[in-house]
């Protein structure tokens, strides 16, 4: 009976192990027999990286390993080989996932925002920067002026 445990037992983790392989099974790919040309594999190398992993927003997709990325970058892959262009593949990720896919999303106007975001924040904090400088000069002045006054009364 126990034989016939452990035998279960070293089926199971065979079993989980195989699947496992076969779901990383692109990043365990070898791009020399991946792809035909040198320039295929410097597309997808760039194009992957180029993609934002939309799970974890701070990972491109050829660094994530959640199962999202594995799916873009599979398909990015089959695009490649079906002979699609960069722009194909770009505008296939956009509509179905959006333009926060790209890490360099076009400037228009849905987007705008998200450009101007930085200058608008730098104008605000500079804002406040002198506002607040300004606040303290005018309040460093009136107490230098009030202590001067006392110590002539004395």
């Amino acid at each position: 009976m126990k034989f016939f445990v452990a035998l279960l037992l070293a089926g199971m983790i065979l079993l989980g192990g195989a699947a496992a392989w076969a779901d990383d099974s692109v990043l365990r790919m070898n791009p020399e027999e991946t792809f035909d040309t040198p320039e295929q594999l410097e597309r997808y190398e760039r194009l992957t990286h180029e993609f934002r992993c939309v799970v974890c927003q701070n990972q491109s997709v050829a660094e994530s390993n959640v199962d999202l990325a594995k799916d873009l970058r599979r398909i990015t892959r089959d695009m490649i080989l079906a002979g699609k262009t960069d722009a194909e593949i770009k505008q296939f990720m956009t509509d179905r996932y959006g333009d926060f896919v790209l890490y360099n999303p076009p400037v228009k106007p849905v987007t705008y925002l998200l450009w101007g975001a930085p200058v608008i924040l730098l104008l605000i904090g500079a804002a406040v920067m002198v506002s607040v400088v300004g606040r303290r000069s005018r309040e460093t002045g009136e107490n230098g002026a009030e202590a001067e006054g006392m110590g002539e009364n004395s």
